[in-house]
């Protein structure tokens, strides 16, 4: 990987030396010189190439020299190093330098033979100290992620088993109900048609009670009712489904009843509101057979996934009702899309389940996409974004299942994240 150096200096001839003097690094990719004349200019440059691993900034420049820059430096990236460059005499400007966050430095008439090792030294402390970075924020993202689903998963049980309960003494007593409610018709019908004593004043009860309304209208309440409890089940089984937390081992898991429970929890989010009508979900399953995976935190990952999709058909829904998009809901409804297939990777021929969901929302820039798996990247308002769920999402396809995971995107063509996992 190619090591970005910027070089600050108000030297004209240092750029070609340096370029002449590490020619066969820069051809070897090794090293990539960036330059400019001030302080100010090296803000600029950094602001642009957020991948600059080392500034090498000479002390004495005008409009900002390098004890400012180092400053500026130090309110920024803290994984940046910089190394000073100063005459041998000027030793109070490189002890401040040091001071001031510099790593090390180097004096005048610069000797390129001692530059190569420090700047070869720096950038090796630099990236170990950012591979450490990464590490320490892939376990911190881990422990939020398994202290989310742990919870998660405690919540959806306790709710689930306090849901089933009730549930089961409706369903019961429906069954016993249904059957109550025949018996009683058939010794009604029987009356009916043996007993003629009293008939008068039994019509008129018939009549004041609306029987033959309740007689028709009963068999359709207690349809009704056992349609809920029905729904109330298979949602309990859907949270249940959901919040699985085998973390331990792998277990062999249906992708799809994963994909379901999570619609299901998430259909309060796809129905119409004030501002666009029902999300359309398109599911085209494919044959997919059972996969060794962890359940809870792949469930996961098909609920940031869907979330992030009704998040960007909700903003999109807003521009089109305030006519800032041509297209409008009625010629362009919301749709989720959700494809399934078994293919073989491109690179290794593995078997790998693969899923694809797509939105036809307002789409994202290159520069977006290049972002959204890093840790806290978010382009959610405060509050309603906090930048872990992709980062998340990501650390669990590929190193806690050893697939892939990728966004295609472009501006007003909507989002697709493809999601392999080895079969």
């Amino acid at each position: 990987m190619t090591a970005k150096i910027l070089v600050v200096d108000d030297e004209p001839l240092l750029e070609y030396v340096i370029q002449q003097k590490f020619r066969q690094k820069i051809r070897a990719k090794e090293f990539e010189f960036l330059f400019a004349n001030n302080g100010k200019q090296a803000l600029e440059k950094l602001a642009e190439n957020p991948a600059i691993e080392l500034v090498l900034t000479d002390i004495n420049m005008p409009e900002m020299d390098g004890l400012t820059l180092l400053e500026k430096l130090a309110e920024g990236d803290r994984t940046l190093k910089a190394v000073v460059v100063s005459a041998y005499g000027d030793l109070s400007n490189i002890r401040t330098a040091m001071n001031r966050g510099a790593f090390d430095f180097l004096t005048k008439p610069i000797d390129f033979r001692d530059m190569e090792i420090i700047i070869q030294r720096t950038l090796d402390f630099v990236k170990r100290t950012r591979e450490d970075l990464t590490k320490l924020q892939q376990t911190q993202t881990q422990l939020i992620q398994n202290e989310k689903m742990a919870s998660i998963g405690q919540l959806i049980a306790g709710v689930a088993h306090e849901i089933n309960n009730p549930v089961s003494f409706i369903s019961g007593n429906l069954d016993h109900a249904r059957n109550y409610f025949k018996d009683l018709l058939h010794i009604i019908n029987l009356y009916q048609k043996h007993c003629q004593d009293n008939l008068q004043e039994i019509e008129a009860e018939i009549e004041a009670l609306d029987l033959p309304f309740i007689l028709e209208d009963l068999p359709q309440m207690l349809d009704s009712m056992t349609e809920g409890t029905d729904r109330i089940r298979h949602l309990s089984e859907s949270l249940r489904t959901f919040s699985r937390a085998d973390s331990s081992n792998r277990v062999s898991f249906n992708l799809h009843a994963g994909i379901d429970s999570t619609l299901i929890i998430l259909r309060h989010r796809l129905k119409g509101n004030d501002n666009r009508p029902e999300i359309q979900v398109i599911r085209e399953y494919g044959e997919l057979p059972e996969v060794q995976c962890y359940p809870g935190p792949l469930n996961q990952v098909f609920m940031n996934i869907i979330a992030n999709a009704i998040d960007a058909l909700d903003e999109s829904s807003l521009k089109k009702v305030k006519g800032e998009i041509e297209n409008n809901l009625e010629t362009h409804p919301n749709q989720i899309t959700i494809k399934t297939a078994a293919i073989a990777e491109t690179d290794t021929d593995r078997k790998m389940a693969a899923i694809r969901i797509l939105d036809n929302g307002l789409g994202m820039t290159a520069e977006i996409q290049k972002q959204i798996f890093e840790h806290l990247f978010t382009t959610k308002p405060v509050g309603q974004g906090t930048g872990l769920g992709l980062s998340i999402s990501r650390q669990i396809i590929i190193e806690k299942h050893e697939g892939n995971i990728k966004c295609i995107s472009s501006p007003g063509e909507g989002t697709e994240f493809i999601i392999e996992i080895p079969l």
